[in-house]
């Protein structure tokens, strides 16, 4: 999206009636600054930059609305600055210098790519930022805080870790699509992922579930910005026997393209085959327009289900309806508290420059906002995980809801199409809906 475009689409964000509620705030001269980071423009995932980058206006709206975040009786306006990391670590990482050192933030959030964060997070945690990562999903960003990662060692050995996460780890969300598999007796699975430092985590903990479980596995590896899938399906299609699901661990265009011509070429979504689609699925305006073949793809949804939209979850919804003409995805809702949980922090901390006192607030929240209750089970408020509690559960929201959700009318909202598992969440009562003739 051009730069004008998404300069007039935040501006639009304000409604009158915020207007005028901050024209009636006394606000302090110094201005509260957050870096978000998201990546939009190729190769990064584009759809979901531009989701984020408005979750994160749309949040700081809010806040201002309400007279900004109050500091010791002090209102202070919220600003958000919004970075293009494109996707790519090195941008992540020069994007996160120039929030540090030109625009002097007091607070990172969002993200989406894991391997944004993952280089990232160093720089942040260098110069003492809090970080609330809403989005990223690789294991170590949070595990890193007390197990050596790449080298590096853990955070924390000695001061305080100030990087903390509330989308899930993909070890919690892998299980989810594995344990369904499972549940579904498959014995043959394809996994097709991106080679980049989310994709290949993901597929190889998601493979080793599976293979636990006595179920075949074979991988492809894709690189992000790849349009000619032919190559790669050819070699599935002279497979003697079709798998019995293909699972895509890939975000943005490269999934979306990947995933219409599976489609088109009758691999998956078919009576043989359960197709699982990317990332990006839940997007249904933006899925149907790249996949028009995929009646029928099941795909996983991070966050709280729309039946379950709490009182905030609904009014979130709803601007996001107003403005996009969809259903609000989790790389929308996650963002958006990411913002609202680090503005909670620094006012229960009493100070927006004192990073060790906003952590030490983060670390103790307990607030109910669009996704649910926000809290953190291990930190330095409590720093023994038992021995057998994996790592990543430091500065990790521990409760997100994850479902795998299926599509099964062409054209469907992603509001109404099925929860499929767990079973507990079920919407339609069955586990699958298998493709007709």
């Amino acid at each position: 999206m051009p730069t004008k475009v998404l300069l007039l689409a935040t501006l639009l964000l304000l409604p009158l009636s915020a207007v005028k509620a901050q024209s009636d705030c006394d606000f302090a001269e110094e201005v509260i600054k957050f870096g978000a980071f998201a990546p939009l423009s190729a190769p990064g995932a584009v759809v979901a930059g531009v989701v984020i980058d408005w979750a994160v206006q749309q949040a700081a709206s809010d806040i201002n609305a309400e007279c900004g975040i109050n500091v010791n009786g002090l209102n202070h306006r919220l600003e958000v600055i919004t970075g293009d990391t494109e996707g790519i670590s090195e941008r992540g990482q020069a994007v996160a210098e120039r929030f540090i050192f030109d625009e002097g933030i007091h607070g990172a959030v969002a993200g989406f790519h894991s391997a944004v964060a993952l280089a990232a997070m160093s720089i942040l945690q260098e110069n003492h930022i809090p970080t609330v990562w809403g989005g990223p999903w690789n294991d170590n960003i949070t595990a890193n805080g007390i197990i050596e990662f790449e080298d590096r060692p853990p955070r924390i050995n000695d001061g305080v870790d100030y990087i903390f996460r509330i989308s899930p780890s993909w070890s919690m969300v892998g299980a989810v699509i594995a344990d369904w598999l499972i549940s579904l007796g498959v014995d043959d699975v394809i996994i097709l992922a991106e080679n980049t430092d989310f994709g290949q985590p993901a597929a190889a903990d998601e493979k080793a579930r599976l293979e636990a479980a006595g179920i075949r596995v074979e991988q492809y590896n894709i690189e992000l910005g790849t349009e000619d899938f032919v190559p790669i399906l050819s070699r599935i299609e002279l497979r003697p026997e079709p798998a019995d699901a293909i699972h895509i661990i890939i975000t943005g265009d490269t999934a979306l393209n990947l995933n219409q011509q599976m489609a088109e070429l009758g691999i998956a979504p078919s009576q043989e085959t359960i197709c699982i689609a990317g990332y990006d699925a839940e997007q249904s305006t933006q899925f149907w327009k790249s996949v028009e073949d995929g009646n029928y793809c099941a795909f996983n949804r991070t966050g709280v289900i729309p039946s379950l939209f709490s009182e905030m979850g609904a009014e979130l919804n709803r601007k996001y309806e107003d403005y996009w003409d969809d259903t609000a995805p989790s790389f929308a809702m996650e963002p958006y508290d990411s913002v609202l949980l680090l503005a909670n922090a620094i006012e229960r901390a009493g100070s927006f420059t004192d990073p060790d006192a906003i952590v030490a607030a983060l670390e103790t929240s307990d607030v109910e906002l669009s996704q649910g209750r926000y809290y953190f089970d291990y930190g330095s408020h409590n720093p023994d995980l038992p021995p057998d509690a994996p790592a990543f559960l430091w500065h990790q929201w521990p409760a997100p809801i994850i479902t795998v959700m299926q599509y099964f009318e062409f054209g469907q909202d992603a509001l109404d199409a099925a929860v499929v598992y767990p079973e507990i969440y079920q919407t339609h009562g069955t586990s699958y809906f298998k493709p007709s003739g």
